[in-house]
């Protein structure tokens, strides 16, 4: 029987690859049949169609999408400086879209790529793994029946390596910015900081960044944001302050819930209003899928398994006629409040969102 969708790959190698396993989860759906992967580079492209299971390969994305005419194609580079493009090509042609993260450079880019697939009816859902696991709905219930009481802020940080700072908060911070939104509703406005061996940036410290992500600078970024349900969202990363902080940190006036990354992340509950289990004698709190202290029903799959989900949620929206669970819309939300962090140690002052500024704000230091 026929596959219901066709699927097309774009992969770039030595240029963001194929992401984390953004290509290979069409092979753990039995309703998708992969028709075709484009691949510049030689070598990459024949390992790919090796990997995929599929005959028909191509130079040139265009061509692929053309002469494969897929429902749905997978832009899987990490590298950003390509995700516009690549997205413009596949929405001017109808084509459905699953990306890997980050959406893309500059929110001149996002609003480009919303336009264009707004025109043509497009779904477009990103990678941010975590959104789509099923422990982020037990930490809602959670908090709607009032197990954490009144939300009072929450806390993201990255992984602080030697990406530390700018790049860290481009990379990894997406996935916090991904869950404060998540959690926190909307961001309003931004004030931040931005530090290159511990005073404020200058414009001698912009350089362009790795994975084509355009200018980039800063090693310590400090950012608050005010969020339009009333909570005061935080994300701090430092680069080679390493210490295993990477995630998310709900705080309420009855406890804390700590959201890391994954498609079944490790979350933890402290029933404390203290915040301190050495003061108050509570304990830590495992929760699952299931609910708090509850056994694991479910068997941790990876990158590949929270793909799958992702993919599976792309299907149905495309059925139902809604937005996927991370959409265009949260892709374009989580730029915002990247480039609101350096708008804001531009100006030197708390930044409305929206940004006015619509380029990267790094391009306009004097």
């Amino acid at each position: 029987m026929a596959a219901r969708y066709r699927i097309a790959v774009i992969g770039h190698t030595g240029r963001g690859n194929y992401g984390h396993d953004v290509d290979r989860v069409w092979l753990e759906m039995p309703d998708c049949e992969i028709v075709g992967v484009s691949d510049p580079d030689e070598k990459g492209r024949a390992d790919a169609a090796a990997r995929l299971k599929t005959s028909r390969t191509f130079a040139d994305y265009r061509q692929l999408l053309d002469e494969t005419k897929p429902h749905i194609v997978s832009i899987c580079p990490r590298w950003l400086d390509q995700h516009h493009d690549m997205v413009l090509a596949a929405a001017e042609r109808g084509i459905h879209i699953y990306m890997e993260k980050p959406f893309c450079r500059t929110l001149a880019e996002a609003d480009a790529m919303i336009a264009a697939c707004e025109k043509r009816d497009v779904k477009l859902a990103l990678s941010h793994q975590t959104r789509y696991s099923p422990k982020l709905r037990v930490v809602k219930g959670m908090i709607e029946e009032g197990l954490l009481g009144d939300i009072l802020e929450l806390r993201g940080r990255g992984k602080e390596d030697a990406r530390g700072g700018g790049e860290d908060l481009w990379v990894l911070g997406s996935h916090v910015m991904n869950l404060i939104q998540y959690f926190g509703g909307e961001p309003l406005w931004c004030q931040a900081t931005v530090r290159q061996g511990g005073k404020p940036i200058s414009k001698s410290d912009i350089k362009p960044g790795n994975e084509g992500i355009g200018l980039l600078a800063g090693d310590h970024v400090s950012a608050v944001y005010g969020m339009d349900d009333g909570v005061m969202a935080y994300f701090g990363s430092k680069r080679n302050a390493a210490g295993n902080r990477f995630g998310l940190q709900i705080y309420g006036s009855k406890g804390i819930v700590e959201v890391l990354t994954g498609h079944l992340p490790a979350v933890n509950f402290l029933p404390d209003p203290a915040w301190s289990p050495g003061r108050t004698g509570k304990a830590w709190v495992s929760v699952s899928s299931a609910g708090p202290g509850k056994p694991e029903p479910l068997k941790e799959g990876g990158l590949l398994a929270g793909n799958v989900l992702a993919c599976r949620d792309l299907l149905a929206a495309i059925e139902e006629d809604r937005q996927p669970e991370c959409s265009m819309y949260e892709g374009r939300t989580t730029i915002e409040m990247i480039a609101g962090v350096f708008e804001s140690q531009r100006v030197g002052e708390r930044v409305s969102l929206p940004l006015k500024t619509r380029e990267n704000p790094l391009s306009l230091y004097a």
